[in-house]
């Protein structure tokens, strides 16, 4: 043990600087894969007292006495747990060893209506046994760019399995298994603080070349890993809006590409500036475009730092808050949303820093994120403005689809702290199931002429 232990400090030291480029890892660690961690690089064991189990598989099926057919909503398989405590502002300070900053922030602005209802912990994440095989394989041949923005050597599930700096994390965050094929119809809603607000209903799909069994190497990706439309069916008058991208690996070799229809002009447009801190879609102006997915598009404007792993209460098992019992008048309230159906459990996750480069521009001069140890979903986020004060936080809910299996997320809400309002994203309690198996997606709809097509009215 004292060897391995040696030979994995001196790894992860070695090569926990970017500017060098990481050898791959060496056979004696990748063979970790599926001993003491687990297929998707997560530890194994639980903590000392228990209240972090041991992964045992995750839900890797249809879990027994859970009754699912393709095309249902996934029954909750912890419907019968009961709340262990919950977490207000006058309780908080006996967790704060537990609790995000993102979360702290919610309970000491929102006293009255923000609540932490914490549950047993469940490791349900999961992933097809094709998914586990290529992690075997990356994590002896990834191997990332001596600027951090771009890798080569891997392909489908994990790029890096057994990470070793920030970037390698935030990698295996945008690009975790999701599916090949995706269609989907979300809501967004942006309450005011009386709690009128406009549901706006957005159907996207997407092909994910990463995960397309087809591909061989890294390079036949020619640098793009997702093909997505994103297009807005309500209200009527933001109905038509259409928009389309090209999502690159590495954006400072190749930026993404992305166009945009409107149906006030008829015409597709290039639309560069659907990156970094321009205004999301379909949010009143309450986040930016690359915090969809809690973080997404090109590293380069930020210096990235791991922080280590910890033990944390964040949001997680949501089938609650996926359950097409839960009507959206409900769930949306003024100022905070409905904390009653928001389940939290404690686990371990990995924490990253970002800093704002002094060459480089935008709106957060700090983010810290907090990614699920098991999944590598990103699960909360902080985001500090240029005086150095937390202004956004961001929290998404993660369940598993365990019909697939992939550890998908029930959406997520930003809450703007200076506005004392949020913007809800990618909620789908009353829309159509998700539907991870799209065949009927081909390339030639990803395409400016076919949502030319798409987005007339």
């Amino acid at each position: 043990m004292k060897i391995r232990s040696a030979l994995l400090t001196g790894f992860f030291a070695a090569s926990s600087v970017i500017g060098v480029a990481r050898a791959e890892a060496p056979p004696e660690v990748a063979a970790r894969l599926g001993q003491d961690l687990t297929p998707l690089g997560s530890q194994k064991s639980g903590n000392k007292d228990g209240s972090i189990p041991e992964w045992t598989g995750g839900l890797s099926e249809i879990p027994q006495g859970v009754t699912y057919q393709a095309g249902d909503r996934y029954p909750d398989p912890y419907a019968a747990d009961k709340p262990l405590y919950t977490i207000t502002k006058a309780n908080m300070a006996q967790y704060a060893g537990k609790l995000t900053e993102a979360h702290s922030a919610l309970l000491e602005t929102y006293p009255d209506a923000y609540k932490m209802n914490v549950y047993p912990a469940h490791r349900s994440c999961a992933n097809p046994a094709t998914v586990y095989e290529a992690n075997k394989k990356n994590a002896v041949s990834g191997v990332i760019d001596p600027s951090g923005d771009g890798f080569t050597g891997s392909l489908y599930g994990l790029p890096f399995p057994i990470p070793s700096n920030a970037n390698e994390y935030i990698f295996n965050q945008r690009l975790q298994y999701r599916g090949y094929k995706i269609t989907r119809q979300y809501v967004s809603v942006s309450p005011t603080r009386g709690g009128e607000y406009s549901v706006y209903v957005v159907q996207d799909e997407v092909i994910f070349p990463w995960n397309d069994p087809s591909m061989k190497t890294t390079e036949d990706l020619n640098n793009i890993w997702a093909y997505y439309i994103n297009n807005t069916v309500a209200p009527a008058r933001a109905a038509g809006n259409v928009v389309l991208i090209h999502d690159t690996i590495d954006a400072v070799k190749g930026q993404r590409k992305a166009w945009v229809y409107s149906p006030g002009t008829r015409r597709v447009r290039r639309a560069p500036n659907i990156a970094y801190d321009n205004p999301s879609f379909n949010d009143d102006g309450l986040s930016t475009v690359d915090q969809f997915n809690m973080f997404n598009g090109a590293l380069d404007r930020y210096d990235w730092t791991y922080n280590g792993r910890s033990e944390t209460i964040i949001g997680y098992n949501s089938y609650r808050q996926a359950s097409k019992e839960v009507q959206y008048k409900d769930l949306f309230r003024p100022i905070v949303a409905n904390q009653d159906h928001a389940r939290y459990e404690l686990h371990r996750t990995h924490v990253i820093t970002a800093r704002l480069r002094s060459e480089t521009r935008h709106i957060y001069s700090k983010r810290v994120f907090w990614q699920d140890e098991d999944s590598f979903n990103t699960v909360a986020s902080s985001n500090y403005d240029g005086r150095g004060k937390i202004w956004r936080v961001q929290e998404q809910f993660p369940y598993v689809h365990y019909a697939v299996p992939a550890c998908n997320t029930a959406g997520a809400i930003v809450y703007d702290l200076n506005a004392g309002r949020y913007t809800a994203q990618e909620f789908f309690n009353q829309e159509p199931s998700i539907n991870h198996s799209a065949d009927e997606l081909t390339m030639e709809r990803y395409t400016p002429d076919y949502i030319r097509r798409i987005g007339v009215r």
